[in-house]
């Protein structure tokens, strides 16, 4: 069963959903978070899949409190990244690095040692309640009537990536305002045809 956890004021009009969903992909990265003072060397890495919540989690952990965050840490510099852990060793801050992937490869022998023996965290894939709760909240962001049976129908047929779901909730956003209709079946349908083809869309 899902559930959601808060996260800090968000201006109107920002587009960001006010909560992160838990379910069974993510809620054990929830539940990490909440204790740094276990993690080894006060270091953890999340990892996970795009538009999976990564850098959501991020900011709910920085809003806490509960320590130092480094979000995209593939684009920076590694030596600086080292240096980073070095103060949370010296001060006792946790450090929370999130990565835009699944892997990050890195080149800095000291420092690959070093995240080497951190907290590997990494966001899973969506279950079916979890895929549920997603569409539904990126749903109602957009403001959009998903229509009654949409999950239904939709859950199994979906890729299970947070991206795709994504997607299709936007899709079904566009082909309802582009018709001037409210989403349905047809236009369900037609946006899980458009997302991820004809053959998926079609599935009993």
């Amino acid at each position: 069963m899902s559930s959601q956890i808060a996260l800090p004021l968000i201006p109107a009009g920002s587009g960001e959903p006010a909560s992160i969903i838990l379910g069974a992909g993510n809620r054990a990265v929830a539940d990490a978070l909440r204790a740094p003072e276990s993690w080894p060397f006060r270091t953890a890495i999340l990892h996970g899949p795009p538009r999976s919540g990564k850098s959501l989690f991020a900011r709910w952990f920085a809003s806490q409190q509960a320590g130092g965050v480094i979000d995209g840490v593939e684009g920076l510099d590694e030596t600086e990244i080292f240096h980073r852990w070095n103060r949370t060793q010296e001060n006792g801050f946790p450090l929370l690095l999130v990565a835009d992937g699944l892997r990050w490869h890195i080149d800095l022998p000291d420092l690959r040692s070093r995240m080497g023996a951190a907290l590997q965290l990494e966001i899973g894939a969506p279950d079916d309640d979890l895929a549920r709760d997603l569409m539904l909240s990126h749903a109602a962001q957009r403001g959009l009537a998903m229509g009654e049976g949409a999950p239904a129908y939709l859950v199994p047929r979906m890729e299970r990536s947070y991206a795709a779901i994504e997607k299709i909730v936007a899709e079904i956003d566009r082909l309802s305002l582009e018709r001037q209709v409210p989403a349905t079946l047809s236009v369900w349908r037609d946006a899980l045809e458009a997302v991820q083809g004809p053959d998926q869309a079609r599935l009993i």
